[in-house]
């Protein structure tokens, strides 16, 4: 029922024999007490603790043990007991089904005729379960605040505090047993409200909320207590058992996983220590049963899932409620109370180890790439650990990556300004038929754990507990805290890049996508994706199943499967079929490459950079080179996650040392040397086109919107501005002013305003702020047409004589 502060490998009765011993009895039957009285007669308690004194059955309910056990002066070892009742063996698993649910037969909770039913015919389906013993003694010296009555205030007087202490850790006591019956999968809190609500710590903050907002103190509970109720997930073994079971054969058929499960080993070992939180990225609404099902299948415990109020419909709100989701308000303000009952619910949880999952972008991605990640969360995570309630927490970053994805089509319409639509049962029911078409793989990687304190340490967080309502925060120590949280969010999405592997889609849309208005034949696709395949071993790439690509029928087969997605079309009607991305389909084409464009990101950086360096003077070539690369880093860095400069500069020399091993001695005179082009096209290929075009051009719309309207950017209109980014994105697509439809996305074109207002450029008080959105548009233009340039240097755009 505690942790011993003696050694808790040694029993209590072996360090003195107890005189008594009291039962606190968890019977919701007549049934369950019979068995449980019948097994204590029998010398239960005697045969399995080797104690052999007189046992006092006790029920495990505050006012009885508030009543009969707080105020003995002696010290009785305390025992939880409970009845545990087993599912029948079904295929050698004991578990619940459907028929149990629509026959209201919960295995696991029988009523109280059907447990006298298989108490007589199938004793095999129930046990009578002990908790860990505790002496009352060190209950009292383990619950001190409760026992001296310094919990929150009751109309039984001082008892009922630590009653209701006792009553947790014998829950807490049995629940842990039964889980090494069930397995840890099961592994659900009880009581957690009511022992928040306990809490004199946490009731000490509330008071000074009180004080501070000069609300009363009942009302400051009340609103806690309410904001509690509302957000603690009340989980359900019956309810997880039958939604997983429900929703495994939905995937199963649509997607065949491919999870590492070395990974998934170094985990659960990791987890008998430390809380686990797990921040995926974010690609589709099947992310968390994806991610939920494999690691049920490794025996994790059921992970806390926080997710947003927009699938808390019926009946997937309950539900998931009861499968440990956490609904959390999207946004509250000011509020103290419930922001303090959401930093106490976190503390809580790891402080106990469960674990936690939530997606740290913020919602699904658009373009097929990690977003930017949001810092509430992990804000709440970093206070639990300043407050030095949590030893530590591991964060683990977990890349989810589809090699195709049904709900592609309503993704790519929001992106080109269609409505999202919103989810209810018809929504519902919408996705459920969509996956009944097979989609291929689904690669589950986990990245390297990270220590949330040893990370926020490194960072400069100085890790010292917050302030109370009220009291003032230091500006510095404040700001060294939000940066700590931003490298650290960082390097959770860096952890996912890294694991994210190629998949044979991503590759093959990045070859089309690459070549403008003109279809290739399989041998061309086949030839413009040798040199690429030849880079990512080279680098030692993940991938997923890309060995597919190496012949024409594997190869058929993947362009083949992108036509039945609509995503590629095919032309049939000449000498050969020829491949091209269907029309109307670049957004999707550009998700499935996206996936997997971090890779490729400095490749690209690095050819814009030579062509910039060989139209420069010769002894300032290298320096030209060298700014033109970190510009680029700099105009990209709402995109993609880049490194500090120095060890971006140790990336960028690693990718020309692969394209040219004398790289260091042929610049060693500050000049690249006459042949440099030719060492890049022999490579066999070039992606500046293929990887960054899109987001230039998006940044050139965006640029020329600020620089064609004054007032254009400003804060109250920027949802107009980006409709009217839209509607003349697709008239400069329609000049051919822009490359691709994929550039016309609302995803990019906040992007680029986030970009814009980062340059000063949304400020109207600034200087001179007409000629440097004039001189961005510019900049932006002439970029362009070096992307332009690049792809007339790549062998795959000169077709076959």
């Amino acid at each position: 029922m505690i942790e011993r502060s003696a050694d808790p490998a040694v029993p209590s009765d072996r360090r003195s024999a107890p005189d008594s011993v009291v039962a606190l009895v968890e019977a919701s039957t007549s049934v369950e007490r019979q068995l449980i009285g019948d097994w204590i007669a029998a010398g239960g308690i005697a045969t399995e603790l080797g104690v052999g004194a007189p046992v006092t059955q006790l029920d495990l309910d505050p006012p009885a043990v508030a009543d009969r056990l707080v105020g003995r002066h002696d010290d009785p070892l305390v025992v939880p007991v409970r009845v545990v009742w087993l599912p029948p063996e079904r295929d050698g698993v004991r578990r619940t089904t459907f028929a149990d649910f629509v026959l209201f037969n919960d295995p696991r909770r029988p009523n109280r005729l059907r447990q006298r039913r298989l108490a007589a015919k199938s004793p095999d389906r129930h046990l009578v379960l002990t908790g860990q013993p505790a002496r009352l003694g060190e209950l009292r010296a383990n619950h001190r605040a409760a026992a001296d009555g310094s919990g929150r205030p009751s109309a039984t007087g001082g008892a009922e505090p630590f009653a209701r202490a006792i009553v947790r850790a014998g829950t807490v006591a049995l629940e842990r047993a039964e889980r090494a019956v069930i397995g840890d999968r099961y592994k659900v809190p009880r009581l957690v409200a009511e022992e928040i609500l306990d809490s004199p710590e946490f009731l000490r903050r509330l008071d000074a909320i009180a004080v501070h907002t000069g609300a009363g103190s009942r009302e400051v509970y009340r609103r806690a207590e309410k904001g509690l109720r509302e957000l603690v997930a009340a989980q359900s073994r019956l309810v997880s058992d039958l939604f997983t079971q429900a929703m495994r054969p939905v995937h199963a058929w649509t997607w065949k996983v491919d999870s590492d499960a070395s990974r998934l080993d170094e985990l659960r070992r990791l987890n008998r220590r430390y809380p686990l939180v797990f921040l995926p990225s974010h690609r589709s609404y099947v992310d968390a049963f994806v991610l939920g099902d494999a690691l049920a299948r490794h025996d994790f415990p059921p992970n806390h899932v926080v997710g947003g109020a927009n699938l808390g419909f019926w009946p997937m709100g309950p539900i998931a409620r009861r499968t440990g989701t956490i609904f959390i308000r999207r946004s509250f303000g000011d509020d103290e109370v419930y922001k303090a009952v959401v930093e106490e619910y976190f503390a809580y949880l790891l402080a106990k180890r469960f674990n936690l999952e939530w997606y740290f972008e913020g919602g699904r991605t658009r373009t097929g790439k990690l977003r930017p990640p949001r810092y509430g969360l992990l804000n709440y995570l970093a206070a639990a650990i300043r407050s030095r309630r949590v030893e530590d927490v591991m964060l683990v970053p977990v890349s989810i990556t589809y090699e195709r994805l049904n709900e592609l089509g309503a993704i790519a319409s929001e992106q080109a300004g269609g409505a999202k639509e919103p989810e209810g049962l018809a929504w519902m029911a919408h996705y459920i038929r969509n996956q009944q078409r097979s989609a291929g793989h689904v690669y589950l990687r986990f990245g390297t754990p990270l220590s949330a304190r040893e990370r926020l340490a490194a960072h400069g967080d100085p890790l010292t507990p917050a302030p109370g309502p009220g009291e003032p925060v230091a500006a510095e120590a404040a700001n060294l805290e939000r940066t700590a949280v931003q490298r650290l969010a960082f390097e959770v999405a860096v952890g996912i890049n890294e694991v994210t592997p190629i998949t044979v889609n991503a590759l093959v849309t990045l070859i089309l996508l690459g070549v403008h208005e003109r279809a290739l034949t399989l041998g061309e696709v086949r030839r413009a994706l040798e040199p690429v395949r030849g880079y990512i071993r080279r680098r030692g790439l993940p991938g997923g199943e890309l060995d597919s690509l190496t012949d024409d029928h594997g190869l058929a087969v993947v362009l083949e499967q992108l036509s039945r997605a609509k995503v590629v079309t095919v032309y049939r009607g000449g000498l050969e079929p020829v491949y091209s991305i269907e029309t109307g389909a670049h957004l999707e084409a550009a998700f499935y490459r996206n996936s997997a464009v971090h890779w490729f990101v400095n490749r690209a950086i690095l050819e814009l950079a030579v062509l910039a360096a060989v139209d420069a003077p010769p002894g300032e070539q290298l320096a030209t080179g060298w700014s033109t690369a970190y510009r680029l880093r700099d105009l990209l860095k709402f995109e993609f996650f880049f490194p500090e400069r120095a060890d971006f500069a140790g990336q960028l020399t690693a990718e020309m040392l692969l394209v040219d091993p004398h790289w260091h001695e042929r610049t060693a005179d500050g000049t690249l040397g006459a042949d440099i082009l030719a060492e890049l096209t022999g490579t066999g290929f070039m992606m500046a086109h293929r990887v960054l075009r899109s987001f230039f051009d998006a940044q050139l719309v965006v640029a020329e919107r600020l620089a064609a309207d004054p007032e254009a950017g400003a804060t109250a209109d920027r949802k107009q501005f980006l409709a009217d980014c839209l509607a003349v994105g697709r008239q400069m697509l329609l000049q051919q002013r822009l490359h691709s439809p994929e550039s016309v996305s609302t995803e990019l074109f906040t992007s680029a305003l986030k970009l814009a207002d980062n340059h000063g450029l949304l400020d109207p008080s600034g200087p001179d702020l007409r000629a440097r959105r004039l001189a961005f548009a510019a900049e932006l233009r002439a970029l362009g047409a070096r992307v332009s340039h690049a792809a007339t240097l790549d062998p795959a755009n000169r077709p076959e004589d």
